[in-house]
């Protein structure tokens, strides 16, 4: 390539115009979620809320699936609930969790995986 090519070239390294940067608190909104969802349990969890068939979970019904005890499972709740991927329901002396779909909407596109981390629809 001539210089004069490779001059021209190397001014024009994007052939297309560089969009601004993901706003901060999107970046931060979505890395809540995915450091939310980036432990194994969590995900088995959704699964199983995501599964049941009322689409809602007691926690006494997610302590068997799992040799962990039931403040552990507490504590994946607790995480998931905070990051609002998870609703909680109070009743009586148990608390039924349930999956907040529009909370997983900004990652859906991202990546794929199991239904609730699937766009509406599909």
């Amino acid at each position: 390539m001539p210089a004069a090519d490779q001059a021209t070239h190397a001014h024009t390294c994007a052939p297309e115009p560089i969009h601004p940067p993901l706003a901060r608190a999107d970046a931060e909104h979505i890395a809540r979620l995915l450091k939310a969802l980036s432990d194994p349990t969590r995900l088995q969890i959704l699964s199983i809320i995501e599964a049941a068939p009322a689409g809602e979970a007691c926690v006494c019904d997610l302590t068997e699936p799992f040799t962990m005890t039931q403040p552990a499972i507490s504590h994946h709740l607790k995480v998931l609930v905070d990051a609002g991927i998870l609703c909680r329901d109070k009743r009586g002396s148990w608390a039924w969790y349930s999956l907040n779909p529009t909370q997983l909407e900004p990652i859906r596109h991202l990546l794929p995986g199991p239904h609730f981390l699937q766009p509406t629809g599909v």
